[in-house]
């Protein structure tokens, strides 16, 4: 939040009071409000806090009228003594216009805070801008929060003393939408919400507790559970936010192709722990070791909505945590395949490497066991994280990296290193195959349909499918999106076919036709 000097708050808060000069208000004793109002010990004193004391003193004045409109140049304020004799369970009250804006929104008040009180009075303040609380922008790498427009003005409900939440009947606001022509130009791609701003929290705009309704193209009513600052914000339907019906869709498939990928890879794992024959083959120790990686995956994957319910967070952390150590992990041994499969197919000879199944153990479980073993010693960096959705205000929890730093700079990265090289590899590859084609003058159908079989079998091994992302990363794209969940959620599947195929085609092959490769397989 935007900070103040001592003399800047003074003229804050100052300026309310000289603007309602007509009440005869004591300059004193906001004077006074600005000396109790907390500060820190390098002197300098927080706005929001200051201009919250001079508002409730504004509230506070003694009026015999039941209704008082104050008039500054930035805001108005409409002061109500809540009639507490009636037998309605809302009281009707509408936020005062401002400079060039009469009609801004029309507000219920729920009487249930205030039934055990003999007297209580209550103010809405209007603001003319919203610069002031556009100071606490989110950080850039906050794509959503960086893709809002206000479309309403904004308003504030404040009593002194008190901060009303967590309402049984909730605060209904119909809003007056105050269309600019930067706003309108913005229209088709943007979509309404009620939203807050948290000013005792990260200072950001926030939908947790209110539903929007669109009543017409010019009006919309919110309905929030607590009384603070509020506005219509238009979100961006650009945004890295999805949809909660695209969310269930893409959820089903999910759960689907992990719950098939879990199994496979679990076949895998076993069959290879059983296979004699397979243990031997180092091709196979590292396809076994993508299957267990994959496996870790996709089990804690389909644990995290249930973690995040839980009451104790210390599972959410460690479900997140095997998430992106599974992934780190993963991503590693996709690496390692086309690194085996660079050794096996371009260089062939004079590769001997000692204890070689070993080494890239250490590099496929060490590498990210580091990585999130220092996350973990950072408080907070795993835990609950809510997924928003665009067209409604509600939201998911799951268990994941809480900091947008460490997911975005960590995993990208991380991801983009390995990818590329897998790509390079996989088109070297290619072109081997492809060479080898051309000089055993193999031009049949069959032969063409075996190769591009190949290739796509390679294509799963080194996760060139995992690449997809890149192409929806900062909005959403939901064909892309699809092909994602559908072919990285089934990659245990494809190795586990790849695996049988495999197998089938040595067990054609001669008894003495073994593997030339001259690797050390030794474990």
């Amino acid at each position: 939040m935007r900070r103040l000097s001592m003399g800047n708050r003074f003229n804050t808060a100052t300026g309310i009071v000289h603007q309602f000069s007509d009440e005869q208000v004591d300059i004193q004793r906001f004077q006074t409000l600005l000396l109790e109002a907390p500060n820190d010990k390098s002197g300098v004193f927080d706005q929001g806090i200051v201009e919250k004391k001079a508002i409730h003193g504004i509230i506070n004045i003694n009026n015999s009228e039941q209704s008082k409109t104050y008039y500054q140049e930035d805001l108005s304020i409409i002061v109500v003594k809540m009639n507490l004799s009636t037998t309605n369970d809302f009281v009707q009250i509408a936020a005062p216009g401002v400079l060039n804006y009469d009609e801004v929104a029309d507000t219920q008040i729920p009487v249930e805070p205030f039934k055990n009180e003999n007297e209580s009075k209550i103010g809405i303040v209007t603001y003319d801008s919203d610069q002031h609380l556009k100071v606490q922008i989110p950080p850039i790498y906050d794509f959503q929060a960086r893709n809002k427009l206000f479309a309403s003005k904004v308003i504030r409900i404040e009593v002194p003393e008190r901060d009303i939440v967590n309402l049984i009947n909730p605060l209904n606001m119909s809003f007056k939408l105050n269309y600019t022509n930067d706003t309108s130009l913005y229209l088709k791609n943007y979509n309404l919400s009620c939203q807050f701003y948290d000013e005792n929290g990260d200072g950001t705009w926030k939908a947790d507790g209110c539903n929007t309704t669109a009543i017409s193209d010019n009006v919309v009513e919110c309905y929030c559970n607590h009384m603070t600052p509020f506005a219509v914000l238009l979100i961006s339907l650009n945004d890295s936010t999805i949809s909660e019906k695209q969310w269930e869709i893409l959820s089903y498939i999910s759960y689907v192709g992990c719950g098939l990928s879990t199994f496979f890879s679990a076949t895998t794992v076993l069959s290879f722990i059983f296979n004699s024959n397979a243990r031997a083959e180092v091709s196979s120790s590292i396809h076994v070791s993508l299957s267990g990686a994959l496996f870790l995956l996709n089990m804690s994957f389909m644990l995290s909505e249930w973690a995040a319910t839980l009451t104790v967070k210390e599972v959410c952390v460690f479900i997140a945590g095997t998430i992106h150590y599974s992934l780190l992990c993963s991503f590693t041994w996709m690496a390692v395949e086309a690194l085996h499969l660079y050794l096996l197919l371009i260089r062939v000879f004079n590769i001997y490497i000692r204890h070689y199944m070993v080494k890239l153990s250490l590099i496929g479980w060490g590498v990210p066991a580091v990585i999130v073993g220092g996350l973990l010693s950072v408080n907070n960096m795993y835990g609950i994280t809510e997924m928003k959705f665009s067209d409604t205000n509600t939201t998911n929890q799951i268990c994941w990296i809480r900091d947008p730093h460490v997911l975005y700079g960590v995993n990208i990265f991380y991801f983009s290193i390995v990818f590329l090289f897998n790509l390079a590899i996989l088109i070297t590859v290619s072109r081997q195959i492809l060479r080898l084609r051309h000089v055993g003058n193999r031009h049949d159908k069959m032969q063409v349909w075996k190769d591009a079989g190949t290739v796509l079998g390679l294509m799963c091994l080194v996760g060139t499918t995992w690449g997809l992302a890149f192409f929806s990363y900062g909005y959403i794209n939901y064909p892309i999106l699809y092909l994602f969940c559908i072919l990285n959620t089934m990659q245990g599947f494809y190795i586990f076919v790849w695996m049988c195929a495999t197998a089938r085609k040595n067990r054609a092959q001669t008894p003495h036709s073994k593997s030339k490769s001259t690797l050390d397989t030794s474990k």
